[in-house]
């Protein structure tokens, strides 16, 4: 026989109290899971995130009510993908969302040819290998493009009216990312005016400040931001480095306008 004072009597029900749920839940049946992989990060992407859990919403599924969702964040590391998507095949999710650009896509479709998955990019799928058509994809991926690359060069045409004289734009890529296509329709659009276009590269933290310190020295004058989701996890960083060289920069979407940025060009994202 033994005694336990109040205070111990309190935590111990306290810790019998929070295990009740679980056990309940363990006899309720298994809710279907999601598995949600992105090359961007929660912080970044909450506008995307609250879309994602609107339009489950209007199909009647609610995170935690009917349906568990398990998130995989690579938080602009585009080599830890491949992995994040394992996991989540591991994790027995019923489908999958790869969103944040191809890698993202590109890495569920390596870790699955059964578990249908959904992605959303900003290239054409086909090009990319993703699906065999637009009207049919085959296989175990579908999803939806945003066509963002091909409006880089509209972004050009916006700096060209910004100042007609305008000469030694650049534009910046992620090296990891699929972005040929992308300047080669803004080289292509350059070359058309008769003036040259510029390509700088960052894939972290530091490129990104070393491409805007190169700016001065190549006497560049104005700069496009390629639509790649790293950029989108580091838009306070471009958007302050873009005001402290006194640069005009065009964006590929609104969110960046909305943290400070002069102007954007793009297909609403969350929409």
């Amino acid at each position: 026989m033994f005694c336990i004072g109040r205070r111990e009597f309190v935590t111990l029900l306290g810790s019998a109290a929070a295990a009740w749920p679980l056990a309940g839940r363990a006899q309720q049946p298994a809710m279907p899971v999601i598995g949600f992989l992105s090359s961007g990060s929660p912080r970044t992407f909450v506008n995307f995130l609250k879309a994602f859990h609107a339009g489950l919403s209007d199909e009647g599924f609610v995170e935690r009510r009917n349906v568990a969702i398990v998130y995989r964040w690579a938080e602009g590391h585009f080599d830890e993908l491949d992995a994040l998507a394992t996991e989540l095949v591991a994790e027995g999710a019923a489908v999958i969302a790869a969103t944040g650009g191809v890698r993202s896509a590109e890495a569920a479709k390596n870790a699955t040819t059964t578990i249908p998955v959904v992605f959303v990019i900003g290239f054409d799928p086909v090009k990319h290998g993703l699906v065999a058509s637009f009207n049919k994809p085959g296989g175990n991926l579908t999803g939806t493009t945003i066509i963002a690359t091909e409006l880089a060069t509209k972004r050009l045409s916006l700096l060209y009216d910004l100042d007609p004289g305008m000469r030694n734009v650049a534009i910046l890529v992620n090296p990891e990312s699929r972005a040929d296509v992308e300047i080669e329709n803004v080289i292509v659009a350059a070359r058309d005016t008769g003036r040259p276009l510029f390509v700088l590269r960052a894939s972290s933290i530091s490129e990104i400040d070393a491409a805007f310190a190169s700016l001065a020295e190549q006497y560049l004058r104005a700069l496009i931001i390629s639509s790649d989701p790293f950029f989108m996890t580091r838009r306070a960083q471009l958007v302050g480095l873009a005001a402290s060289h006194k640069m005009p920069v065009v964006y590929p979407f609104r969110e960046f306008v909305d943290d400070g940025g002069l102007m954007s060009y793009g297909p609403n994202w969350p929409e």
